[in-house]
């Protein structure tokens, strides 16, 4: 096991990419702070899985939007288990709102989004650097961005704007971070699983189906694809920094999709 002794806090960790990530870095030996705000009982569960299986883990709700929150956190991690090795800033949120409907784009929704999407990053960035530095001496951060931010695609305008930004905190946080902890990002593309099913309702199934037939790679993300995808950062080489990896089975070079 590759991260014996190392301490992660996963942002989101109960579900969907975060549930896969904490799992897999419990595998690698990681102590894990599986973090949530709404969804107590995955993140329990999730938990629980961990430590059946011999690893050391440990439930915490926080609005990484809430800076005195975030702050709790990190200094529970710290003090707890003595030390902060890796941050996944996965948490996040959208509104499924039509590009074409400006007007339902209203300030609430940006407001809404950025303050978990941005804010929330880079509150727990800040936080967690502060901590890395003082207890191991060096960190990796990665953040869960989209192709959405790349592409200007996806649920909404404001989604697609608040990952753009996102993208941007990563290399700006590399540069200021360096020597000492590296900042990366993955961008998925189409996840299986809870958020587009809530997001897209009854169109789930037709445009997951759409994506698998003409996606280049022939299907669309599992949330374990991601979480592989984020391990290849923290595990790989150690001159990776400032980085955005797609993970989006070619989403982000395919033709218009057709439906």
């Amino acid at each position: 096991m590759k991260l014996n002794g190392q301490v992660a806090i996963v942002t989101g960790g109960g579900t969907g990419v975060g549930q896969a990530t904490s799992l897999k870095l419990a595998a690698e030996g990681c102590t894990v702070i599986v973090n949530y705000s709404r969804s107590k009982k995955e993140a329990a569960e999730t938990v629980n899985t961990i430590v059946e299986a011999g690893g050391r883990a440990l439930s915490h709700q926080a609005d990484v939007g809430d800076d005195p929150q975030v702050k709790a956190m990190v200094e529970q991690a710290t003090s707890q288990f003595g030390r902060l090795d890796i941050l996944v800033n996965n948490a996040g949120t959208t509104e499924f709102i039509s590009f074409k409907n400006l007007e339902a784009a209203d300030f609430e929704a940006w407001e809404r989004i950025f303050r978990v999407n941005v804010i929330g990053a880079f509150q727990m960035a800040r936080a967690s650097a502060r901590a890395m530095e003082l207890t191991s001496g060096k960190g990796h951060i990665v953040n869960v961005s989209s192709i959405a931010g790349i592409n200007a695609t996806g649920s909404s305008i404001p989604y697609a704007a608040s990952k753009a930004a996102l993208n941007n905190i990563t290399i700006s946080l590399a540069r200021t971070l360096a020597p000492t902890i590296r900042v990366n990002a993955v961008a998925p593309g189409f996840i299986t699983g809870r958020w587009l099913e809530d997001g897209l309702g009854e169109n789930y199934e037709k445009f997951r189906n759409a994506f698998n037939e003409q996606l280049p790679l022939g299907r669309v993300c599992e949330p374990e694809d991601v979480a592989d995808a984020i391990l290849s950062l923290v595990l790989g080489s150690k001159l990776i920094t400032g980085q955005i990896l797609p993970c989006d089975s070619g989403m982000s070079v395919m033709a218009p999709l057709k439906i």
